[in-house]
Formats: structure tokens, C-alpha cells, sequence
């Protein structure tokens, strides 16, 4: 088992071979952007702190899936995925005010809006047929959602400027939602 510490940071996340908790496991506190040096596989995972990014790619790449704090012990058929977990970010915890500035066009072009809070469908709320297609976060993390409802695909935001989503495959989002620190 290998484990990763970060002074003061309180997350903690497991990672097993086979299904069901089996095989070798690798211990994992911070992020990490390729296993494959520490499992030939993942299929099961047990998040005992904090929020996690999960990715079925190396290098934060490829789609993604949020987890929290319980017990995914077949990961694959809950979220219908085809390959295993290669890579994993932690979300760190965040206190504040939400703020992020969403676009209807790339290059926060067209339409501006302000949010603070989820918005379960873009479309309905500010008449956009299109969705979002850059934003600027400004405060606390977020989770965007290809559909409305969140469903679909989702997307992690940090604090930051995003221009353009075409090198995540041209999506737009419908849907968007805060990552709260309630869900530590």
C-alpha cells in the first residue's frame, strides 16, 4: 500500500484492484495522476475524507465523476463505465461565497450571467437554448453538468478562466452546481 500526506489536509481515499474492497490497494491523500504504477486496475474505492475527481484517463483526462464520503464498491456498473479509475484529484474544502460568471459563447462572448447559487437548467433560467460555453469562477468550486437536472456528464471548476470547452470534446454545459463544504 503507498500513501501520499499533506500537512494539515484531512482526505483520505482508497483504491482497490477488483470489486467489492479485493486485491491490492493504494492509499491516497492528495492528487495523482496516474495509478498505473501503483494498480494494474481499478474497480472499487472507499472515500474516507474529503471530495474527490475521479477519471477513467491519466492526467485528469477523459470522463469524470464526483465521489464523496462512502463506499463504491463496483463503481462500473453504478456509473456505467467502461475502463477503471486511472486518475483522481482532491477538491479542497472550501468556506465562502460561490461567484462564477457564466457565457453563452466561447471567449465569454454573448450573453453574461452572475451565479451563486445551483442552477438546475440554464435554458429555463436564463434562455439560453445553447447553455453555457466559457465561464470565469471566481469563488468556491463547482460541478458542471452537460444536461439539465445534473445528469450527464459532469465537470470540475476551480477557481479560474475557461474560454473555451473544446478540448473537453466541444460540450457546453446545461446545468451547474456548487460543491459545498456540507458534503465533507
Amino acid at each position: 500500500m503507498f500513501s501520499e500526506r499533506r500537512p494539515g489536509i484531512n482526505t483520505r481515499i482508497i483504491f482497490y484492484e477488483d470489486r467489492n474492497f479485493m486485491g491490492r490497494s493504494y492509499e491516497c491523500s492528495s492528487d495523482c495522476s496516474d495509478m498505473s504504477s501503483y494498480l494494474s486496475r481499478c474497480h472499487s474505492c472507499r472515500v474516507e475524507s474529503g471530495c474527490w475527481m475521479v477519471y477513467d484517463r491519466p492526467n485528469y483526462m477523459g470522463n469524470q465523476y464526483f465521489i464523496r464520503r462512502g463506499e463504491y464498491n463496483d463503481y462500473m456498473s453504478m456509473w456505467g463505465m467502461s475502463d477503471w479509475i486511472r486518475s483522481c484529484r482532491m477538491i479542497p474544502m472550501y468556506r465562502g461565497s460561490y461567484r462564477t460568471r457564466i457565457y453563452e459563447k466561447e471567449n465569454f462572448m454573448g450573453q453574461m450571467m452572475e451565479v451563486t447559487e445551483d442552477c438546475e437548467s440554464i435554458m429555463d433560467r436564463y434562455h439560453w437554448s445553447g447553455g453555457c460555453h466559457s465561464c470565469h469562477v471566481m469563488d468556491g468550486h463547482w460541478l458542471m453538468y452537460e444536461q439539465p437536472n445534473y445528469r450527464g456528464r459532469m465537470w470540475y471548476f476551480k477557481p479560474g478562466e475557461y474560454r473555451s470547452f473544446r478540448d473537453w470534446g466541444g460540450m457546453r454545459f446545461m446545468s451547474m452546481r456548487r460543491i459545498v463544504d456540507s458534503w465533507y
